[in-house]
């Protein structure tokens, strides 16, 4: 195998390809980035046995090979390399050589014939979304998602297709967050993708009205964004009846400037860190809003204005819940509406319903 291609270029796939190669595995080739001629462009493989990443770049291709090669190592030598084109080279003992301006390295490789197969995708279901849409949805409910493996369906996010619809869900036993959009579909379908898929594939969209294209299959999903093929399995089991959590109805409402409320969360929160845990007081009273906290290092209060309708409700939170919910919002006055002070809060539009963010309160403790 024998290679010349643009520096920039490689430094860019190879960065994107590392995060989907296994950081330690019992099959040392899932350890490395599969380097493999296509025609006249370059293809590299990451792939950790539940998510891989490819992509394709161009490349004069003086003799075809493949190899595979330590992903850590070859990203921090092409990382720091000086000229602007580099040239690689793989004899038959599978030693590359890397040659940039007045750099070399030789580096000893793995076979391309020891990498697994990346599953295929026969698409059963497919898919066109805009990607600065999706990668708004991603983005309003990945923060949902569970980091406890105590139910693992719900370390991913439920997408549900119908009737022209798309709807992303993600709940982690403290909040839940829903977020839809029309899109051109004309099947029914629902499958679970796991977080770190969606992390990734947040990283890759662009912010741009062009299209990607879904495929999902039995067990995998496979996203085409650009020249990046991602390919991840499905998590299985029973998510949650998220309907059924969200209150039907409410008994007070809140219009609040959402960039506001966030600056009062946060000053008051200043009191409250890993150590010294505390529930943020909220009071939702008369067109107002008051919040307090009260730890063993002291006491903080703030207030601002708001426009409510219905009772007073006196409720607690956990602080970075509250503020997760509010930073992902993405609109400038959002609407809060509660049913009583053991109840979700419900965080939605001021106008349509694009989004619905669940927090649940905590219980306070009087007097404090």
């Amino acid at each position: 195998m024998k290679i010349l291609c643009d520096r920039k270029e490689l430094v860019e796939a190879v960065l994107n390809i590392q995060r989907a190669v296994s950081s330690k595995s019992s099959i040392p080739a899932l350890e490395g980035i599969l380097l493999q001629t296509k025609g006249s462009d370059l293809f590299l493989c990451g792939y950790d046995l539940e998510m891989g990443m490819t992509t394709t770049l161009p490349a004069k291709v003086e003799q075809a090979g493949s190899v595979v090669l330590s992903a850590r190592l070859f990203g921090d030598i092409v990382r720091r390399l000086p000229g602007d084109d580099v040239s690689l080279s793989v004899d038959e003992k599978n030693v590359a050589s890397i040659l940039s301006g007045a750099s070399e390295f030789s580096i000893a490789g793995i076979p391309a014939e020891e990498y697994p197969e990346l599953p295929s995708v026969s698409g059963e279901t497919s898919i066109e979304v805009p990607n600065g849409i999706l990668k708004s949805m991603i983005r309003q409910t990945l923060f949902a998602v569970s980091e406890s493996d105590m139910k693992p369906v719900h370390t991913g996010t439920l997408f549900e297709l119908s009737e022209n619809r798309l709807c992303l869900i993600s709940v982690d036993g403290y909040r839940l967050a829903v977020r839809e959009e029309p899109i051109a579909c004309d099947q029914d379908t629902s499958f679970v993708v796991p977080g770190k898929t969606l992390s990734e594939v947040l990283k890759l969209l662009p912010d741009n009205e062009e299209n990607l294209a879904l495929s999902i299959g039995r067990r995998h999903i496979l996203f085409q964004i650009g020249s990046y093929t991602l390919i991840s399995r499905l998590l299985e089991g029973d998510f949650l009846d998220y309907r059924a959590a969200i209150p039907a109805s409410h008994t007070t409402e809140i219009l609040v400037k959402t960039r506001t409320f966030i600056e009062s969360v946060e000053r008051v929160s200043l009191l409250i860190t890993d150590r010294l845990k505390s529930p943020l007081r909220c009071v939702f009273d008369d067109n107002r809003i008051q919040l307090s906290c009260s730890t063993a290092i002291g006491r903080a209060s703030d207030e601002l204005e708001a426009q409510s309708t219905g009772g007073t409700i006196e409720m607690g939170f956990n602080n970075r819940y509250l503020l997760d919910a509010l930073r992902n919002t993405e609109c400038d006055e959002v609407k809060i509406q509660l049913s009583g002070a053991l109840s979700p809060m419900k965080v939605v539009p001021k106008d349509g319903g694009s989004f619905l963010f669940l927090v649940l309160p905590v219980r306070l403790k009087s007097g404090v």
